[in-house]
C-alpha cells in the first residue's frame, strides 16, 4: 500500500465514533473528580464520609465499656452510694426486719418470709443428707404435704408458710418461695440465677378439725428445725404417714354428746335454767346426728348446717307452743353455738391482718355462707312457728349478771366440750378450759359490772385468751391454736344472732339487721383480739426460745 492509501485509511478511521471501551477510558473523567493540584488521601472507599460525619479535630466521649455479665442483683458500675441520689430513698432511710437467733422457729421463719429475698441469711442445712445434698423434688413434696395438713386443720396462711419455709431450709434449699392460698399450696426453688427453677404445687381438698393431728405435724416441723435432732427424709415420710393413719382420740357418741352439753352450757350463759339445759343439750345432738347423717350422703356442707339448725329452733318453738315456763330464746341460742363457725372466723380476719388478702376472702366468704346456712334453717322453723301461733318475742333479752359464779362454770364447761369437738389430745383439754373460763371472767367483768360496751369487754377478753394461748404454746413447744380456739367459744355471739334471726322471721327487718350488725361486730373483736394478743406475746416476751427447746430434749432423753 502506497504512502497516499495509508494516510487515507488513517484519516477514515479517525472520522468513525468510538467504541465504549473508548468512551469509559480510565484517563477520561467527570466533572465530579477532583481538580488537579488538590491533594486527597488515597484511602479507597472507606475514606468517603457523610455530610453527618464529625470534622477532624472535634474531640468526642468515648462510651464506657459493656460491663461483664452478672447478677441482677449486684450494684451497676455507675451507681455510687455517696452520691445517690435522695429520690429513690426516703431521707430517714428504710427499715429493716431484724432477725433474732435466739427465737423459736416460727418467729425465725416468720421474720424471714417478711424480709427481702435479696437480705434473707444463708441457710444453715439442719438435717445433713449422706449422699451428696438432698434431693430437691422430694424435699418440695415433703414440704407440700407438711403445709395440706396444717392448711386442712386451720392454720393461719402465714403460719403454714412459715413452716414449709422452715422444712426446706432444714435441708438446705436456699431461695424458695412458698406460697399459700385457700385450697392451693406451692413452692417454687431456684437452685441458681442462672438455673431453672423447679415448682410444685398440691391442692388441699378436704378439711378437718382434727388438732391432735395438727399438734403431731408441729412437733414434726419442731424436730426437723432442731439441729440435735436427725430426722432423714425416708424418718419424716415415715411419720408423716403415721400421723395420716393416727385415729380421732374421741369415738363419734363423744362428739355427739359433747355437741349436746356445748349447747347446754351455752345456754345457761344466756340465762337459761335446767330445763333449758336439757333441752338445748337434746336439740344439739339431734342436729348433729342429721348433720352426720348428710354428710355420709355426700352433701355439701351448707345443707349441713342448714339441717344441723333445725332441731334446736324446733324444740324451742315447741316449748313455747306447749306454753312451758321455760326461755325458748335461750334454748335456741344454745343450740346455734355448737354450729357458729369460731375457728374459721378467726383464721380468716388473721389472714388479712398478715397480708394474705386472698385467703383471708375465701375464708370470710365461707364464713358467710355457713351462717347463711344456719340462718335460711332457723327462719325455715321460726317462720312456721310464727304462722301457727307460737310467741317467740325477740325483745326478751336474758338477764345474765346476777350468776356469776354458775356463768364461769357454764363457759368452763363449753371450752371443755368444745375442746373436744375439736379432736383435741387430753393433755391440752385442762389448759384450754381454763382459759375459757378466764376469757369470759373478764368479759363480765368489764361489760356487767364495769358497764363498758361488749365490743370492747369482747375484743380484751379475746386478746387475752390469744396472748395466754401463746405464751403456754411456747412453754409446750406446740401449735397456739389448741389453747385459743376453745377459749373464744363462751365469747361467740350466739345470742345476738338468734335475735337478729328472730326480728327478720317477724317482719322487722330493720331491727334484724342491727343485731346481726352487732354479731358481726363482736366476731370481728374477738379475731382480732385473738390476734393482737398473739402479736403482743411474740414482739415482748421471749418464752420458748431455741436454747430452752435444747436442754428439754435433752432432759427429756431425746
Amino acid at each position: 500500500m502506497s504512502f497516499r492509501e495509508r494516510c487515507e485509511v488513517t484519516e477514515a478511521d479517525d472520522r468513525k465514533p468510538r467504541s465504549d471501551e473508548a468512551r469509559y477510558d480510565p484517563e477520561i473523567t467527570s466533572e465530579f473528580a477532583v481538580p488537579e493540584g488538590l491533594e486527597v488521601p488515597k484511602g479507597g472507599e472507606s475514606e468517603t464520609t457523610s455530610e453527618f460525619a464529625v470534622p477532624e479535630g472535634l474531640q468526642t466521649p468515648q462510651p464506657p465499656s459493656a460491663e461483664p455479665e452478672g447478677s441482677a442483683f449486684s450494684t451497676p458500675s455507675t451507681y455510687s452510694a455517696q452520691n445517690a441520689p435522695a429520690a429513690f430513698t426516703p431521707a430517714t432511710g428504710v427499715p429493716l426486719v431484724s432477725l433474732v437467733k435466739d427465737a423459736p422457729w416460727q418467729d425465725r421463719m416468720r421474720t424471714m418470709l417478711r424480709m427481702p429475698v435479696t437480705e434473707r441469711p444463708a441457710p444453715e442445712v439442719v438435717q445433713r443428707e449422706e449422699e451428696g445434698g438432698p434431693a430437691v423434688p422430694r424435699v418440695l413434696d415433703l414440704t407440700l404435704r407438711i403445709g395440706e395438713l396444717l392448711l386442712a386443720g386451720g392454720e393461719g396462711a402465714e403460719d403454714v408458710e412459715a413452716a414449709m419455709f422452715a422444712v426446706c431450709r432444714s435441708y438446705g434449699l436456699d431461695r424458695c418461695e412458698p406460697n399459700v392460698t385457700f385450697t392451693l399450696l406451692s413452692i417454687s426453688h431456684q437452685p441458681s440465677l442462672v438455673e431453672d427453677p423447679v415448682t410444685a404445687s398440691r391442692t388441699v381438698r378436704r378439711r378437718g378439725t382434727d388438732y391432735t393431728r395438727l399438734a403431731a405435724v408441729f412437733r414434726l416441723v419442731d424436730d426437723l428445725t432442731d439441729p440435735e435432732t436427725h430426722v432423714s427424709l425416708e424418718e419424716a415420710y415415715r411419720r408423716l404417714a403415721e400421723i395420716r393413719r393416727n385415729r380421732h382420740p374421741y369415738p363419734g357418741w363423744a362428739l355427739t354428746l359433747a355437741s349436746g352439753l356445748l349447747a347446754g352450757a351455752a345456754s345457761v350463759l344466756v340465762g337459761g335454767d335446767l330445763i333449758v339445759f336439757v333441752a338445748a343439750a337434746v336439740g344439739a345432738m339431734l342436729g348433729d346426728r342429721l348433720a352426720w347423717l348428710c354428710a355420709g350422703r355426700g352433701l355439701p356442707e351448707f345443707y349441713q348446717f342448714t339441717v344441723a339448725a333445725m332441731p334446736p329452733a324446733a324444740i324451742g318453738v315447741a316449748l313455747t307452743l306447749a306454753h312451758v315456763d321455760v326461755n325458748g330464746s335461750a334454748v335456741i341460742t344454745g343450740g346455734l353455738f355448737a354450729l357458729l363457725p369460731g375457728r374459721a372466723l378467726v383464721a380468716g380476719v388473721q389472714d388479712g391482718l398478715t397480708g394474705f388478702y386472698i385467703t383471708a376472702s375465701a375464708r370470710l366468704l365461707e364464713v358467710m355462707y355457713f351462717f347463711v346456712g344456719i340462718v335460711v334453717g332457723v327462719l325455715i322453723v321460726l317462720y312456721f312457728g310464727v304462722k301457727i301461733g307460737g310467741k317467740l318475742n325477740p325483745d326478751a333479752a336474758p338477764m345474765i349478771s346476777e350468776r356469776p359464779l354458775i356463768q364461769i362454770a357454764a363457759s368452763m364447761l363449753l371450752s371443755l366440750t368444745f375442746a373436744v369437738l375439736l379432736q383435741q389430745e387430753r393433755s391440752t383439754v385442762l389448759w384450754v378450759t381454763l382459759n375459757g373460763g378466764v376469757a369470759w371472767s373478764v368479759y363480765g367483768a368489764m361489760h356487767y359490772v364495769g358497764d363498758i360496751s361488749p365490743v370492747a369487754s369482747t375484743a380484751v377478753a379475746a386478746g387475752l385468751v390469744g396472748l395466754f394461748g401463746q405464751l403456754l404454746s411456747r412453754y409446750r413447744f406446740a401449735s397456739a391454736l389448741p389453747y385459743t380456739t376453745a377459749a373464744i367459744g363462751p365469747l361467740l355471739p350466739g345470742s345476738a344472732t338468734y335475735f337478729g334471726l328472730l326480728s327478720m322471721a317477724q317482719n322487722d327487718v330493720d331491727k334484724g339487721l342491727v343485731s346481726l350488725a352487732k354479731a358481726a361486730s363482736l366476731a370481728m373483736a374477738i379475731a382480732i383480739g385473738v390476734n393482737l394478743g398473739s402479736e403482743i406475746s411474740r414482739l415482748f416476751l421471749r418464752v420458748g426460745s431455741a436454747g430452752k427447746r435444747r436442754a428439754a430434749k435433752r432432759t427429756r432423753g431425746f
